[in-house]
């Protein structure tokens, strides 16, 4: 994506033309710290790779992944007219009052794990709600449009998306978070999800329509069906291979503005931890328009939604593989709670273990 267009979105936009370097020569004397802490080399695994990305991408001694913010954006999306969910569109309104009473999964899990949270109103239908202390009010409209019979919202739309997830990213660094989490919620954003990892991953309508929410097999082939739909609807838009008229496409609000938050964190250098496969989606479409975000993005786990594999194994060139295997597809931002605490023990390790010369006790012999 070019550098004039990233600037549109936002003028701090894209990363430094010698981040890589930085990030390299960054790397490399974490590495070598923890090669001198007292442990075999290596011992703590993924830990230790998780230290070094911490401290590549910030550079701080000691690490700091406290204090976190968790995100739970939220949208309605036209398509859902087309009943790709075993759920009404009315639930993503009543789970945006569960997430602000406390009483969904996202609310224990950040509990548990020392993050904040926050709901963002990208854009549900039925208008704003009532202001409440958790609630960011970032609407882009009333829900998408049916991206079955055409584009799910303007390309105009969806850079205005993208300018407000930067900013709110910038506006979390500005009041010192040092770690923000995506999570979602929206009937039938797995179809959009799917969509767009369609058009922008060259996959299979049939590969990537799951069951979400909870469909049964003759709902997941008809969403496969509307996934079809879609991309024929929108060919012309997606003939070019744009990121940007890809998510204006086939994206949702919540999709746009996760990207948007993705490509702000990774410009104020702060660690992402992406949730499952609609997060992964809105992360897929950040990396086609800046894939020098991709050292700030933390895939939080695998999820047991089919087609999450297949867009995980498309960013290995990219990113590491998810931190964690617990068979969850719920959303909302749980698998990053959980995953938290990883980033919590790797920063714990780079910062508090000893070396050998510290504590006295002898290196291996040569």
């Amino acid at each position: 994506m070019t550098t004039a267009l990233l600037q549109t979105i936002d003028p701090g936009l894209p990363l430094p033309a010698d981040a890589p370097l930085l990030l390299e020569a960054r790397s490399r004397e974490a590495q070598a710290r923890l090669d001198s802490l007292t442990k075999p080399q290596g011992s703590l695994g993924r830990l230790e790779e998780l230290a070094r990305r911490l401290y590549a991408l910030r550079g701080e001694r000691p690490l700091r992944v406290a204090p976190a913010v968790m995100l739970t954006v939220a949208g309605d999306h036209g398509v859902a007219a087309q009943k790709v969910s075993p759920f009404p569109q009315d639930v993503t309104r009543q789970m945006v009052h569960n997430f602000l009473r406390g009483g969904a999964a996202v609310n224990a899990l950040c509990a548990a794990s020392g993050m904040d949270l926050y709901v963002v109103d990208a854009g549900c239908a039925g208008g704003p709600f009532a202001p409440h202390p958790l609630l960011l009010d970032r609407r882009l409209g009333d829900g998408t449009a049916d991206m079955s019979r055409g584009p799910a919202m303007s390309r105009k739309t969806c850079l205005e998306g993208l300018r407000r997830g930067v900013t709110l990213a910038r506006e979390l660094a500005a009041r010192g978070y040092r770690c923000l989490g995506l999570g979602e919620m929206g009937i039938a954003n797995s179809t959009a999800g799917a969509a767009l990892t369609c058009a922008l991953l060259h996959l299979s309508p049939e590969a990537m329509a799951g069951p979400g929410a909870g469909a049964d097999p003759a709902m997941v082939h008809h969403k496969a069906t509307v996934l079809h739909q879609a991309l024929t609807a929108n060919a012309g838009l997606l003939d070019e291979g744009d990121a940007v008229d890809a998510l204006a496409a086939l994206g949702g609000f919540e999709l746009t503005l996760m990207a948007g938050l993705l490509l702000g964190a990774a410009a104020e250098r702060l660690p992402v931890l992406v949730d499952g496969f609609i997060c992964t989606a809105a992360c897929v479409a950040a990396l086609r328009i800046a894939p020098e975000a991709a050292p700030a993005v933390f895939l939080s786990h695998a999820s047991a939604e089919p087609g999450h594999a297949r867009m995980t194994a498309a960013l290995a060139d990219l990113l590491p593989a998810p931190l964690l295997r617990l068979d969850m597809r719920l959303g909302e931002g749980t698998g990053g709670a959980v995953a938290y605490n990883l980033l919590r023990c790797a920063a714990a390790v780079f910062n508090d273990m000893a070396t050998f010369d510290e504590a006295g006790v002898a290196e291996k012999l040569p």
